[in-house]
């Protein structure tokens, strides 16, 4: 297939000479450079069942796509791929920098095997500055970043936001409180009293003055901490002429706190602003890339990620990849310090840059404080990769004991374990934990809202019944061949002979006959460490006490309990919030507010009679008839 520029579609291409090709293998490919000409552009190959091997971009597609229809000259890892190449998409595009950026968006959409992937891609908390507000509020934020207030970030964890934040409420007295709550205020809050907070909210301080300490707070985030300290200074000294001693002692504990957090800043560079720092090792066919976050001249946090190497990438291909998949939902800094060069480095230059709206520049240091900066994260990386390899070792030992302990075939790379939680049936939920060789694969858990109106409340079995035909439905529309890789290898299941007679019921109802199934129930005594195992067919046994994987099958359904109680709780304190006005046509949150406040509560509006409805402000006629309608009808 490829894309017309003209018409924007995507068309077919030697059809007539893919028909007497080979089924697999070079062949194939070459019965498509036939067709091809030198565009830019990206292009797919498929295998035999239409999963998508590999995707790559090319500044010349023919030239490119025809290297593959060499039978010789590929190394191990392309030679695999081009065997089992049996189709083959193209799309062409302008340029060659939107080749690049369509790669790495369909390499994170269809996940191929044969791509370098980047696995956790999770965004990264910010400070937020509301400037919008009279007395801005200075907060943690997370997402996209919007046109009200500053932002300043990214920081690697939330931990070091917290951090942060901490620092500049005892530096800069800045309020961390909803507007709604500073709009309530008639006292001081506890941040006052511990002098985190300048208590704007019942006019402890001008707005002015406030002000003042915002741009301070924003001058210190920018890295001119040093410019804020001579600024204080010359306060305090001011007020101390003055005879304003208290002010001039307030000020000096803040001038005290700032040198505090100046000397916690020993490990920040001094002639790097603004970076990131990238760097990769890798070792055992595996890989860790670490990521340090530079801005206004200090260090952020730093984080590890561990990319899927696409079966045996080299290593400038797996940094490119990241790099161009990392900065896919993110903005690149003006300066990105490498361990390694990649191969098309103008070229991802130029989408960096396209993407910022200012010039980026990729570098490779070799000697100063740059060179120090990467020589930190290789360390870092190289470490965390070590201990990553030492709990993948531990990890394939214990599913090596899993399968032995319940005669599986080979050790399971996916173990999916379920768990319900509810509380006399009320906002049940059912609960689905995932793990594999690598641990637990968080991205995979998934929650159920139990939908079925026919259950008894507290219906154990009924609700597993419901979460596992759900699970096992949409696997066999998605995934009927199994080649995706979500279908488990074995079902962990939170109970005992009646969870496990559900289950085979369902089974059987699905005609899933090949697909392992245990139940996991303390003993008698519910003491931890006793735990019974059902399987179907035999009868119920036990593992030695301190068998490694009876302690690893314990935390697997701990950690499944942990999740469905979670996502009980999340769903428990949404409906404590829930009114019945919500459920009224028409009455969005402006005119919820108004009735509320007219009555009192959401109750009162429900007993409220008609003519006292349509005494509310906002409230037409019309509405006032068509609330008080849908309560009495409820009634």
């Amino acid at each position: 297939m490829a894309f017309n520029r003209q018409h924007g579609t995507i068309i077919e291409e030697g059809q007539d000479a893919a028909k007497t090709a080979p089924a697999t293998g070079h062949g194939v490919i070459a019965a498509y450079v036939k067709t091809l000409d030198n565009s830019p552009g990206v292009y797919r190959m498929l295998d035999v069942q239409g999963a998508v091997l590999y995707v790559g971009k090319a500044r010349a597609l023919k030239k490119r796509v025809s290297n593959y229809a060499n039978p010789t000259g590929h190394s191990a890892r392309i030679g695999w791929m081009i065997s089992a190449t049996a189709k083959m998409m193209f799309l062409t595009t302008r340029t060659e920098t939107e080749a690049l950026l369509l790669e790495q968006n369909l390499i994170k959409q269809l996940k191929p095997k044969y791509n370098v992937l980047l696995r956790d891609d999770k965004s990264f908390p910010n400070i937020q500055v509301t400037t919008e507000h009279d007395f801005p509020q200075i907060k943690k934020h997370r997402g996209r970043h919007g046109k009200e207030g500053e932002f300043f970030g990214p920081f690697a964890s939330a931990g070091a936001v917290n951090r942060t934040l901490h620092q500049l409420q005892r530096v800069f007295l800045l309020r961390d409180c909803t507007d709604s709550v500073f709009a309530s205020r008639t006292r001081p809050c506890l941040q006052h009293q511990i002098a985190r907070c300048s208590a704007p909210c019942v006019g402890r301080i001008s707005q002015a003055d406030y002000r003042a300490s915002v741009a301070d707070a924003i001058q210190f985030l920018r890295g001119k901490s040093s410019q804020v300290q001579t600024t204080l200074a010359k306060q305090m000294a001011a007020a101390s002429a003055a005879m304003e001693y208290e002010r001039a002692g307030a000020l000096r504990d803040r001038i005290k706190a700032l040198t505090q957090v100046q000397e916690t800043q020993g490990i920040n560079p001094r002639t790097v602003a603004e970076a990131d720092v990238i760097a990769l090792h890798m070792e055992g066919g595996q890989a860790c890339v670490q990521v340090f976050f530079i801005r206004a001249h200090q260090n952020w946090g730093n984080r590890a990620y561990f990319p899927r190497t696409g079966s045996g990438a080299e290593l400038a291909e797996v940094l490119e990849g990241f790099i161009g998949q990392f900065y896919d939902n993110k903005m690149p800094p003006r300066l990105l310090l490498l361990s390694d060069d990649i191969d098309n480095r103008d070229l991802m230059e130029e989408a960096l840059s396209a993407k910022l709206g200012r010039k980026v520049q990729l570098l490779v240091p070799v000697r100063g404080e740059k060179k120090e900066l990467v020589s930190g994260a290789e360390r870092n990386a190289r470490e965390s990769l070590a201990r990553r390899l030492a709990e993948t070792a531990t990890q394939a030992k214990l599913l090596a004991g899993i399968a032995k302990a319940f005669d599986l075939s080979a050790p399971p790379k996916r173990i999916e374990v379920y768990d319900n939680s509810h509380i006399q049936g009320t906002n049940a939920v059912g609960g689905m934990i995932v793990a594999g060789p690598e641990g637990f694969m968080k991205s995979s858990y998934r929650k159920f809202n139990i939908k079925s109106e026919d259950l008894t409340p507290g219906d154990d079995f009924g609700m597993m019944k419901e979460v596992l035909t759900r699970r096992l439905k949409r696997l066999i529309k998605e995934d009927p061949d199994r080649s995706s890789g979500n279908w488990p290898d074995l079902l962990l299941i939170d109970g005992g002979a009646g969870q496990i007679s559900a289950v085979r019921q369902i089974m059987d109802e699905l005609g899933v006959t090949d697909l392992p199934y245990i139940g996991v129930a303390k003993g008698t005594d519910r003491d931890a460490g006793k735990e019974e195992f059902y399987k179907p067919g035999q009868r119920p046994f036990a593992l030695p006490f301190n068998d490694p994987v009876l302690y690893f099958v314990q935390r697997l359904r701990d950690e499944a309990h942990r999740f469905a109680i979670g996502t009980h709780r999340a769903k428990r304190q949404k409906s404590a919030f829930v009114s019945p006005l919500d459920e009224v046509p028409g009455v969005g949150a402006g005119r919820k507010k108004a009735l509320l406040a007219h009555f009192g509560s959401a109750k009162a509006v429900t007993r409220a009679g008609l003519t006292d409805l349509k005494a509310v402000d906002g409230i037409s006629g019309a509405l006032a008839q068509v609330i008080y309608d849908f309560f009495h009808d409820k009634a």
